[in-house]
């Protein structure tokens, strides 16, 4: 099992917001929206139902961003 940077601290985000240029929010991972139990889950379990086919594969955590000025909000997957 991979570590996740953003997930453990181990590195901040810095990414802009392609709509307003402010600094946009690591809000964590994709899954743990799932629904309420999701977040106590196996990460690489479910990962293989994230809707991002090569996330397991190639070690990749999806993450939700959101920019708290404009609301957007993307997901990047990180290099674990």
């Amino acid at each position: 099992m991979d570590v996740c940077p953003l997930c453990n601290g181990l590195r901040g985000l810095s990414a802009s917001c392609p709509s307003c240029t402010a600094k946009m929010e690591d809000k964590g991972k994709v899954m743990d929206y799932y629904d309420e139990y999701s977040a106590y889950m196996d990460t690489d379990t479910l990962k293989q139902i994230d809707g991002f086919p090569r996330s397991f594969q190639q070690g990749k955590c999806p993450h939700l961003i959101n920019c708290p000025t404009c609301g957007h909000d993307e997901i990047i997957l990180v290099q674990e």
